[in-house]
């Protein structure tokens, strides 16, 4: 048993979801999303048993490699009910980590309660889906339920590239090949080039952060795989911008015309937390591409999305601030919640306390 493995005991049994650890502080957790002290009157950590913890679940290149770059990312399992992901980092006071727990039951698109109209883009044989949201946001056990989906109901060769590997699959109906970045594949681009010569049906990229991870991934996309992949936009306009922007100006047309045939739909995902405190709740903005949709990115438009998407709820689309305002109105989040998560204060400002409402009227809300 390792030193450290006391500290994720006690994560996992305060219902926390994050363990923050620095030279030079007491150990802290994130819980319900606040950063909290694990434990009253904690000691700071000493460089001597962050070293220790640190190293001793982790190889000793993985170790070296931290040592030099001052970064590391890798998933770390305690046992077969608790898996981490675990990022090493140096800091102003000396070595620091953060630790994520990765949930090994992956739970269903119903036990996670989001829109079910997610469902029909794992129904689909190709094109390019995007879920996103801030980090933290709940993006990885989303997709990790809709890869889960497929695996149930189709027999498919699914493709994951990952940094590192989250959710571990069992093969269902379909095969899941899962690689980790840079253990199995050297970059998410290069992930991506090879499964375009594995047979893959469904290829899921965990991070498409560059011009050459987009580029390829709408490639993939044009020549018949479905592409799952994540972006750390907040809406559905935002994400269609930043796929463009990704591009040198003089590309640009020809990348709008690219993602006006091959983009599926745009999930981006916010987590808030509930109004009675127990835990928090996911909330979607759902785009599904129409023809209408097509055209607007087709003329860079972006700015219509919106109407789009609010027009089109019989379809199953859901514009992110109609999404917050019935879950506020329902009670499941806060007026204050409501309000500092919306895209449009002043719809939101009536229904705060006088109070805040005149705090952010001074502000400018």
């Amino acid at each position: 048993m390792a030193y450290i493995d006391e500290l994720f005991r006690a994560l996992i049994e305060n219902g926390a979801s994050d363990l923050h650890l620095a030279e030079g502080q007491p150990p802290k957790i994130r819980r319900h999303g606040e950063i909290v002290p694990i434990w009253p009157d904690s000691p700071p950590l000493t460089r001597e048993q962050m070293a220790y913890m640190l190293s001793e679940i982790c190889t000793p290149e993985k170790w070296q490699k931290y040592e030099e770059c001052g970064d590391l990312d890798f998933a770390y399992q305690m046992d077969e009910n608790s898996r981490f992901r675990c990022n090493y980092l140096k800091q102003a006071h000396g070595y620091g980590a953060v630790f994520r727990i990765i949930p090994t039951k992956i739970l269903t698109l119903e036990q996670l309660n989001v829109p079910q109209v997610i469902k029909e883009f794992g129904d689909m044989r190709g094109g390019i889906v995007l879920v996103t949201g801030p980090t933290g946001s709940g993006k990885s056990t989303t997709l990790a339920a809709l890869i889960d989906y497929i695996n149930t109901n189709y027999g498919r060769h699914i493709v994951t590239i990952e940094e590192p590997i989250e959710f571990v699959h069992r093969n269902k109906r379909s095969i899941i090949t899962q690689r980790e970045v840079p253990e199995h594949a050297p970059t998410f681009a290069s992930g991506l080039k090879a499964a375009l010569r594995e047979d893959a049906d469904i290829v899921l990229v965990g991070e498409m952060r560059d011009l050459e991870t987009i580029s390829l991934a709408l490639t993939a996309a044009e020549t018949g795989l479905l592409v799952f992949g994540t972006l750390h936009t907040n809406n559905a306009r935002k994400t269609v911008d930043r796929m463009i922007d990704a591009f040198p100006a003089d590309q640009q047309s020809q990348v709008r015309t690219m993602l006006a045939s091959s983009l599926r739909g745009v999930v981006a995902q916010l987590l808030f937390k509930k109004a009675d405190g127990k835990g928090r709740v996911a909330i979607n903005e759902i785009l599904k591409v129409n023809n209408a949709v097509s055209a607007i990115i087709r003329e860079g438009a972006t700015q219509k999305l919106q109407d789009v998407i609010v027009a089109g709820k019989a379809e199953g689309m859901q514009f992110m601030d109609d999404a917050i305002w019935e879950k506020m109105l329902d009670g499941t989040i806060s007026p204050h919640e409501a309000y500092m998560k919306a895209i449009d204060k002043k719809r939101f400002q009536g229904a705060l306390p006088p109070e805040e409402s005149d705090l952010a009227n001074a502000s400018g809300g």
